[in-house]
């Protein structure tokens, strides 16, 4: 049996982009196992987005040589109640819009993008928190398993414990939506001057403050209650609950873009202290009280690897399985198991996920090297004999390497499919990729990529089984090697390991070997290929764009070495200039005041930029089709800059004339 798991949502206005129903993905699973998935974000380049998501359904299809007509039921991530409801208050916001249920708006968007009619009856509006659980217990390979499911909010519960086994999954207890540690997080976070999506910076900045200075104020915001249990807060109106207590202790909260202090830096050290501290009083509840030995934990919350280490340090449990993408994205996989129980096939054991490399690859070689060579005004192509070997020199030569191969990693977390890569012992490559390549904060860490031959050598795994390939678990660094990993070693001594065996990726694992043998430290610098602007890369066009935009020092796409030629200043004339589907202009005009133009992308949150009106009638020409050149002739020196710092923040596209 073959079906289709969805999340997202159905393109009502750009406004509901991101933040409702977000991490939009499509996932096939055949007879049980998971053949592809890949989110949305990689294709329309816009981070976490929930629109409908007709790429990755398409990429899916392609992957799995398969028809629409071939798909025997599609599984969507939320239940049909919450979705009706969402839809319902929509309409009452926004009158003008016709009255429309999910089952219409998803069959609605098969047909436009697919030509695809779908009876209702193949359709499946999942549980919420039940698609996440077997997502996760699904590729565990663990024949019994506590699951547990922590998020933001499904339905109506915002944390949901199973027990998993031959019979399926028994749901044990369930959290209300006030009781979110998700929603907890995710608010406090903007006290620290982050928002949606940024719970990982947070995690991050943690390490650097003393949970101490606020742990008065933070232990107001709940109470512990027998059997698991525990309050949070209620909201007060008009007040949010994580700021009074704060305020009167001397802490003020920071706007996005101002310095990190101390206060903030603290804050974030005693929110991550509270998360872990009710977390772990749920999950020691639920161990005791079924004597489970094996947990599958899953939710967006399960994306916070400090706390997945904390929990592989109590020793509660003798394995711990952590999907490689527990977010949102993870659901629609656990829709397409429940869609398929539906119709008739429930789910039977399979072997552990092994490999996140689940979506679409770059193409054939031929097609490859004609993409990059595409580029050659601006860009060297070097077709390499021993690739891996040429880049584990340039690496333990000191360059900054950007790594393309193979099919793109589902989830988050770039796992030596599309990543950066470097030398991990000088302390000065932390601060330099911060800085010069992912034009990010100073205090974010990076993982250490290492073989399993060396990972005891270098990391405190600790007694309690788990799959480290998936970066999912901060682990300790071994005291003694500490000042050898200075680059990705935290500020506590800590890293969020990944642990790279042959059979999940035998390039990477190569090329991490020949690093070691050359170094003498068989580990890498790894983080996602992608700039502070866009999701992680896809395509070729976006390893070469982010590669152009940053200060990378060398591109490896599959066998091919690709250096800079020259500025790309230098052949702008000869680029073509493509508006992206969310590229907006607009013009302000007030009385006695010259007008003004501004270019946005259209999406919640969404960025904007002044521009002069050299470059607004210049972006407006755009036609997807036309060079720099024939759009604007001779364009000043100051109009041509003011362009290519509108292309690093991802404004447009250029690309080379086809």
């Amino acid at each position: 049996m073959l079906t289709l798991g969805i999340s997202g949502h159905f393109d009502l206005l750009p406004a509901l982009y991101r933040t409702y129903m977000h991490d939009a993905t499509a996932c096939l699973v055949a007879d049980g196992e998971l053949v592809a998935a890949v989110e949305e974000e990689r294709f329309n380049r816009v981070k976490k987005t929930n629109r409908f998501p007709a790429g990755a359904i398409r990429a899916c299809l392609e992957l799995a040589g398969a028809r629409p007509a071939d798909v025997d039921g599609i599984g969507y991530y939320f239940g049909h109640d919450l979705v009706d409801l969402g839809l319902a208050n929509f309409q009452v916001a926004n009158p003008v819009q016709p009255v429309r249920w999910g089952v219409d708006l998803l069959r609605d968007r098969l047909r436009e993008h697919f030509d695809w009619d779908v009876p209702p009856d193949r359709i499946t509006f999942a549980r919420h928190h039940l698609a996440h659980a077997w997502s996760s217990f699904a590729r565990s390979g663990m024949a019994d398993a506590l699951v547990v499911v922590m998020d933001g909010r499904g339905e109506t519960a915002s944390t949901t414990v199973y027990l998993g086994g031959a019979g399926g999954l028994r749901e044990l207890r369930s959290y209300s939506v006030p009781q979110s540690l998700g929603q907890l997080y995710q608010d406090a976070i903007g006290h620290v001057g982050y928002g949606f999506g940024d719970e990982y910076k947070v995690m991050g900045l943690a390490p650097y403050g003393d949970p101490a200075r606020y742990r008065e104020q933070f232990r107001d915001l709940y109470a512990l209650r027998p059997d698991g249990d525990y309050g949070i807060t209620p909201p007060i109106p008009d007040i949010n609950p994580t700021v009074a207590p704060f305020y009167e202790a001397g802490f003020r909260s920071r706007r996005a873009g101002e310095p990190v202090t101390r206060e903030h830096r603290d804050f974030a050290a005693g929110l991550q202290e509270t998360l872990e501290i009710l977390a772990m009083h749920v999950l020691a509840h639920w161990a005791r009280e079924t004597g489970a030995t094996r947990l599958c934990f899953t939710g967006g919350v399960a994306h916070n690897s400090s706390l997945n280490g904390v929990i592989l340090r109590s020793g509660l449990f003798e394995e711990v399985f952590v999907h490689p993408s527990s977010h949102d994205a993870g659901a629609a996989e656990g829709a397409a198991i429940v869609a398929a129980a539906r119709l008739g096939r429930p789910h039977t054991g399979v072997a552990r996920l092994t490999s996140a490399s689940l979506g679409p690859d770059l193409g054939r070689p031929d097609e490859v090297e004609r993409r990059l060579r595409a580029w050659d005004a601006v860009v060297d192509v070097e077709r390499c004999e021993d690739v891996v070997g040429a880049t584990a020199a340039l690496l333990a030569g000191g360059a900054v390497v950007g790594w393309a191969h193979g099919r793109s990693e589902f989830g988050p977390r770039a796992l030596g499919n599309r990543s950066i890569l470097a030398d991990p012992r000088p302390e000065a490559n932390r601060d330099r990729i911060n800085a010069m390549v992912k034009k990010r904060e100073g205090f974010r860490p990076f993982a250490p990529a290492v073989t399993p031959e060396a990972a005891a050598d270098y990391f405190d795994l600790t007694a309690t089984r788990a799959d480290h390939g998936f970066m999912s678990f901060v682990v300790r660094v071994l005291p003694h090697r500490r000042g050898e990993l200075g680059a990705v070693t935290h500020v506590d001594g800590t890293a969020r390991v990944q642990v790279v065996t042959p059979a999940a990726n035998a390039r990477f694992h190569e090329l991490i070997t020949r690093f070691g043998e050359l170094t003498g430290t068989p580990v890498l610098l790894n983080t996602s290929f992608n700039n502070n602007a866009e999701p992680i890369v896809q395509s070729v066009h976006d390893a070469v764009t982010t590669f152009l935009t940053t200060e990378i020092d060398v591109l490896v796409v599959e066998d091919f070495l690709v250096r800079r030629r020259g500025p790309v200043a230098d052949a702008l004339d000869d680029l073509v200039l493509t508006p992206r589907p969310v590229t907006r202009l607009r013009r302000d005009w007030r009385p006695g005041e010259d007008a003004t133009g501004e270019v946005y992308l259209d999406y919640s949150f969404g960025p904007s930029a002044a521009v002069s009106p050299a470059v607004f009638d210049l972006l407006a020409a755009a036609d997807g089709e036309s060079t720099v050149a024939a759009l604007a002739g001779g364009l000043p020196e100051e109009a041509r800059a003011e362009l290519l710092s509108l292309w690093q923040r991802r404004f447009f596209v250029l690309s080379p004339r086809r």
